[in-house]
């Protein structure tokens, strides 16, 4: 069985308040679909890249966030021909970038 799908609106929302709780700043970029719109989610790691993170099923189907281009960082002109192609794709989708230049903030919220 799968877990209940919460509205895209929803996990945008709970992930901003996470980022304030760390004393992090997170902005939409882009907001999608409130209901079930897909969502990119960009760590702003400053001089050392962003990392860019989508959801998928982990191997016990559960939801979790995994990092995409096999979890290198990306300058900003890769970033942005990234979620250009990607919103061209999925007009639907959300883009939500949180500033972590600590690199404190773990999207899974483990730690």
């Amino acid at each position: 069985m799968s877990d209940p799908r919460l509205k895209s609106r929803l996990v945008v929302q709970a992930l901003i308040r996470r980022a304030e709780v760390a004393g992090l700043v997170a902005m939409v970029m882009r907001s999608g679909d409130a209901d079930a719109g897909a969502i990119a989610l960009v760590l702003d790691r400053f001089g050392a890249g962003s990392r860019l993170f989508a959801q998928a099923r982990d191997g016990d189907g559960r939801l979790v966030w995994a990092p995409a281009d096999g979890g290198k960082p990306l300058d900003a002109p890769d970033l942005a021909d990234r979620l250009e192609r990607s919103t061209r794709r999925d007009p639907d989708l959300w883009i939500l970038s949180i500033e972590d230049p600590k690199a404190l903030f773990d999207p899974n919220g483990q730690g």
